[in-house]
């Protein structure tokens, strides 16, 4: 269905000279490494819901959400309302560290939400305002509790842009960070996607671990996502995350779950750990706790808790007008569902966007969870699949049909690269390895040290099917990305008043992050005009 520009009956000359000079200032002004205003020209002026109204006078959807900030949407009445009272009451708006009855509330309620198992022996420490911040918090923090150094991080990963945040993200290089294979199905590490894949992905971390020659020392602990998000909105199956937690804690390395954008009732749970009914030790908290006002946290047992006063401080960890507007959302998403609502409108969402996928060969995966979409478009013209990359870079990552990349100093690839074999050595915790079928090495050469063939072998006493040895199939090698068509797609969608992101390899993946409180009119309009932005844009993309 056709959806025609949204705009107002007229927009002034003077609105639009002023919106044009703003763009220009901020572009002479400001640095170099802004990002969202490249691919968003607008100025938002005033903003409810899900709606934004620029400078221009133009009204967009935006499903941004501040980076999934706004669980309520822009200024929510119950936010307003928080921020309100604790201005016209006199409080002290800057209080370092010390105890405040807003500060109280924001704890108690917070705690409230915790996963089971967690918040009876919780422990908050209060960062710097800014979830990269918190997550250097949780680095240091198990670091300081194990007396180790090394840390375990996934391919795909996002975890902030300060030096440590960085150095557990996928584009890092960093060597007191190892990487380990995230599992996704569309582009898989291996090749095969699904539960084996998942399966897979789990023995190599598992080996890594245990074997004494794999050149990475017992770690400082683990951290991940639940759902990848800046990676390309790549939900973690939940018997690999339960997988993770069992190695984990068998090593007794902790296991923090980077919860920055997954959390808050975002993927149809209140944390999205809580799918696959996993407690970590650490979960790192940011964006939509502070009800659209800057606020981290770390939440991590107690047992951790041993580092020494000032070990992590921050001049801005008391934002008074953050906790205020953090419990009140906190509050509203659970008193009302919202996280429940996420879930059922999220599967409704991601349905129909499958729909659409069958009528455009440009859509190559819909994927997600809850309200945190993903839709990736790929080129169908193209002749060869692409690997699955680490930090957008297809000769950095884990090849897949034919690519080849490095996990943990091993080959992997299919085709014409290194095949996925076996060294005949034993598996992890005793067990049998993974190898192809026949226990012999794919095409090209040397394979995956995990063991024996996969034919009745098992890895810690698990079995893996047979089916795995198709996973040299270049028949089913997925698309290669098409960021230039992504980047088409949001231009489109802007042009019909709808604000998405883009992220993934390659920054391929269109992503949807609308507030929680949306309607089932507003998702429907969303999805209305994302079908038109991708009709629109794939015409001079494919004829």
């Amino acid at each position: 269905m056709a959806v025609t520009e949204p705009a107002p009956a007229a927009v002034s000359a003077g609105h639009s000279a002023a919106h044009e000079g703003i763009l220009r200032r901020q572009s002479a002004r400001e640095s170099a490494a802004r990002t969202y205003a490249r691919a968003l020209p607008i100025v938002p002026v005033r903003a409810r819901g899900l709606t934004i109204e620029g400078a221009d006078g133009r009204r967009y959807l935006d499903c941004l959400s501040g980076a999934g900030t706004l669980a309520l949407g822009h200024n929510h009445p119950v936010v307003l309302e928080a921020i309100r009272k604790v201005l016209d009451s006199g409080a002290p708006l800057h209080v370092l560290d010390l105890a405040t009855p807003v500060k109280d509330a924001f704890t108690t309620e917070l705690f409230r939400t915790l996963p089971p198992g967690l918040a009876d022996r919780a422990r908050i420490q209060f960062c710097g305002p800014a979830g990269t911040d918190a997550v250097e918090a949780a680095l240091k923090l198990v670091r300081t509790a194990t007396g180790r150094e090394g840390m375990l991080a996934f391919t795909g990963a996002y975890h902030g842009m300060t030096a440590g945040a960085l150095a557990a993200s996928g584009g890092a290089s960093d060597v007191r960070v190892a990487r380990l294979p995230y599992p996704q199905d569309y582009r898989c590490p291996f090749g095969i996607g699904g539960a084996d894949g998942a399966e897979l992905a789990a023995r190599w971390t598992e080996n890594l671990l245990d074997d004494t020659k794999s050149g990475v020392p017992r770690p400082a602990g683990m951290i991940l996502e639940p759902v990848q998000g800046e990676g390309g909105v790549i939900p973690a199956p939940d018997d690999w995350l339960r997988r993770m937690r069992e190695i984990t804690a068998a090593r007794s390395i902790p296991l923090i779950a980077d919860e920055v954008q997954t959390g808050v009732g975002r993927t149809g749970t209140f944390w999205a750990v809580e799918h696959s009914g996993v407690v970590p030790d650490v979960m790192v908290l940011s964006k939509a706790i502070g009800g659209s006002l800057p606020l981290a946290v770390v939440i991590y047992r107690d047992d951790l808790d041993v580092w020494q006063p000032g070990a992590h401080a921050g001049t801005f960890r008391g934002n008074q007008l953050a906790m205020a507007a953090g419990a009140a959302t906190l509050a509203y998403v659970r008193e009302n569902g919202l996280a429940e609502r996420a879930g059922v409108l999220g599967t409704r969402m991601l349905t129909q966007l499958r729909s659409l996928a069958a009528e455009h060969p440009c859509i190559g995966d819909v994927r997600g969870r809850g309200l945190m979409i993903g839709v990736e478009l790929v080129d169908p013209a193209a002749s060869g699949g692409a690997g699955t990359a680490v930090g957008g870079d297809a000769e950095a990552g884990v090849g897949v049909a034919g690519g080849q990349g490095v996990i943990g100093g091993s080959d992997v690839g299919t085709g014409s690269g290194p095949g996925v074999g076996t060294v005949s050595g034993p598996g992890a915790s005793g067990g049998s390895g993974v190898g192809a079928a026949s226990g012999s090495s794919g095409p090209g050469g040397a394979g995956m040290p995990m063991g024996d063939g996969m034919t009745g072998g098992t890895s810690a006493g698990r079995p893996l099917p047979i089916a795995s040895a198709g996973l040299l199939d270049r028949s089913s090698r997925p698309l290669a990305p098409a960021p230039e068509l992504a980047a088409a797609v949001q231009r489109e969608c802007l042009r019909r008043g709808l604000i998405v992101e883009l992220g993934g390899r390659h920054s391929s993946v269109v992503r949807l992050l609308p507030p929680l409180t949306i309607t089932d009119e507003q998702a429907a309009a969303i999805l209305d005009r994302l079908s038109d932005a991708i009709s629109a844009a794939a015409r001079p993309h494919h004829g």
